[in-house]
């Protein structure tokens, strides 16, 4: 039985297909960690969304920001952007179960010595402080008033972390990180914008793992979300996202021996200037 964690898929159909191919994966033993970001801007994510509920048994998915933002459009607190390709889901018969599936997925999951999150962690959160925070934000994401809490992240956007934040705007504050977090200032406070690579950062910026408190309790991290970054890996830390919806690549790393395969993309995407 091998484990494989792959990287950001964002609706590339025909390029999972062909990595699932190469990894020879055998659904009926082998189980999959998806870094989260299933859907939007590749051209297939309704098929990449039914793919994943219907082998829900056999993986494991953390929410990004490009779920949240379905997830967010379906709730009517969001609206389309240019790059979107999520109506054909959103107009599916089976959406509601298909986003019902998606709004049940965790925001970290940790694993014996494994923690994957599609963004980051602050660098100050311990993994108990960590998985307390994506517990009780999952459990609003999950639960009756889902729409109100979805209304609150979108509404909250720019909130910085601060640890004297209370109740949801805690927790949305929170998921921000989850999900959008590449890089800390000086401060220690998270810049959600920042899109480039560590070199294009400023002078005393750091990449949001450098000095996690979870590395140094001996947990190692695995994350997405980051294609300036590409395909990253020390000996306690990888990213995933090798930016397939933007022209590079789909990877998987099989977590029994390290083996990475990089499957290049394959479906019709439009890649940035």
């Amino acid at each position: 039985m091998a484990t494989w964690v792959i990287g950001d898929i964002h609706g590339c159909w025909e390029t999972l297909q062909r990595l699932l191919g190469r990894i020879e994966w055998a659904p009926e033993q082998d189980k999959l960690w998806l870094v989260g970001d299933l859907v939007n801007r590749g051209p297939r994510s309704l098929e990449v969304l039914r793919w994943a509920h219907e082998n829900s048994k056999r993986l494991v998915a953390v929410l990004g920001n490009h779920d949240l933002h379905l997830l967010a459009r379906a709730a009517g607190v969001a609206e389309a952007k240019k790059e979107d390709t999520l109506d054909e889901i959103l107009a599916a018969p089976d959406c509601d179960e298909l986003l019902g599936w998606l709004r049940r997925r965790r925001l970290v999951h940790r694993f014996g010595p494994h923690v994957m999150v599609h963004g980051g962690l602050m660098p100050e959160w311990d993994i108990e402080l960590a998985c307390g925070l994506a517990d009780a934000a999952a459990a609003r994401l999950s639960g009756p008033e889902n729409e109100i809490f979805m209304g609150r992240l979108v509404g909250n956007r720019k909130t910085a972390w601060c640890p004297d934040l209370e109740g949801d705007e805690r927790l949305a504050a929170a998921v921000a990180v989850f999900t959008r977090m590449r890089m800390v200032g000086p401060d220690g406070r998270a810049h959600l914008a920042f899109t480039g690579s560590p070199d294009d950062a400023p002078e005393d910026w750091r990449p949001w793992f450098a000095t996690s408190a979870v590395l140094r309790q001996g947990y190692a991290l695995m994350f997405g979300h980051w294609a300036q970054l590409g395909f990253h890996r020390t000996h306690d830390v990888t990213c995933l996202d090798s930016g397939c919806v933007y022209g590079g690549s789909l990877t998987a790393l099989r977590l029994t021996d390290g083996r990475v395969v990089h499957e290049p993309v394959a479906d019709a995407v439009v890649v940035p200037n």
